[in-house]
């Protein structure tokens, strides 16, 4: 019995290993799709956002200014736009145009402000995909809705300085409502595309951004596949909306400067000069640290994590802190009404 045993078994192990035989052979290259199945190259689930990098154990002390400029940043926007709103004196076109400026600096603090203190407090850095598609929507348009409201301040002093007998016929109420409706539409339409764009990619593991927050620029390099129609339109988006504000801004300020050398009275020029000093820091303050970071990212290959994290995080801090602290102390009306508040 025993040999008889050993015999079947034998036989029974030649017809496993003949099987397994004839199977790879019927297989082919289907045998090496499960590997490819369970490859774990690709993770699509999140976004791993950053901090300031090597300094993760003194994070909560590195929120505290950071708080404090969100909430300055907010406070002050909201009572600038507390102050036009309650004052009928101040209920004329620049003065709208910098409700808009407000408005949209409002938006952009609350667009970031949860991901860079959830870092900071919480130590989250995942953020899902879609979530992060959603919010460089809203910081992209508004950074392009704010770029269109700096270049309808520069025609407002534009208009204001070279034209003043027509200023008031020019700049109605009916027509600020439409530069601000069109300044949105602007915005949301030329940036709907990116997200778009964006979920079409494959993204590699451990797609770590260099920012507390999500922008574009940032985003596209984590995809594993070709991003040359991201990197076109991108460029395109640069050139025909923020480089193009920016030089119409500047056309506007070299005719205001050719209209001031103009005037004969010295106090009457420093007085139209005056006038402009405020939204030439502010367009300063948007223009700079954005050209820097759009530079940066595409053509510096070895830039440092600190420097591009810092320096986004100042780009997205500074100019909703500043505009209200710089028209506050340049504007006189907005300084002479926030003056009697306070005193009141």
């Amino acid at each position: 019995m025993k040999p008889n045993i050993l015999s079947n078994d034998r036989d029974n192990a030649r017809c496993y290993r003949g099987n397994e035989q004839n199977s790879s052979k019927l297989l082919g290259p289907m045998q090496y799709t499960m590997p490819a199945v369970n490859d774990t190259k690709f993770q699509p689930a999140v976004f791993l956002l950053t901090g300031i990098p090597g300094l993760e154990n003194v994070h909560v002390w590195i929120s505290i200014p950071f708080c404090l400029m969100y909430v300055i940043s907010i406070l002050g926007n909201s009572f600038i736009l507390f102050i036009i709103k309650t004052d009928p004196t101040l209920h004329e076109p620049m003065y709208i145009f910098l409700s808009m400026l407000a408005i949209t600096d409002l938006g952009l603090s609350i667009s970031t402000m949860p991901t860079t203190l959830g870092i900071y407090w919480f130590h989250s850095r995942e953020i899902s995909h879609d979530a992060c598609f959603a919010q460089l929507f809203f910081i992209q348009s508004l950074m392009l809705i704010e770029s269109s409201v700096l270049l309808c301040m520069a025609f407002d002093r534009f208009v204001a300085i070279c034209n003043p007998l027509r200023y008031t016929s020019i700049l109605t109420t009916p027509r600020i409502a439409k530069m601000g409706l069109v300044s949105l539409l602007r915005g949301v339409t030329l940036i709907f595309p990116l997200p778009i764009l964006l979920k079409q990619h494959r993204y590699c593991k451990d797609s770590i951004l260099s920012q507390s927050y999500c922008r574009h620029a940032n985003v596209m390099t984590m995809a594993c596949s070709d991003i040359s129609v991201n990197i076109i339109y991108g460029f395109f988006l640069t050139v025909s909306s923020l480089m193009l504000d920016f030089l119409l801004i500047l056309l506007s300020y070299v005719m205001i400067l050719k209209t001031v050398l103009s005037i004969t009275s010295h106090v009457e020029r420093l007085k139209a000069l005056n006038t402009c000093v405020s939204h030439f820091c502010v367009v300063l303050l948007f223009y700079i640290p954005d050209t820097a970071l759009s530079v940066i990212y595409r053509f510096v290959k070895n830039s440092s994590p600190i420097f591009l994290t810092v320096l986004g995080i100042l780009y997205m801090l500074v100019p909703p802190l500043m505009n209200p602290i710089v028209y506050s102390v340049k504007t006189q009306a907005i300084r002479v009404r926030i003056i009697r508040v306070f005193v009141k």
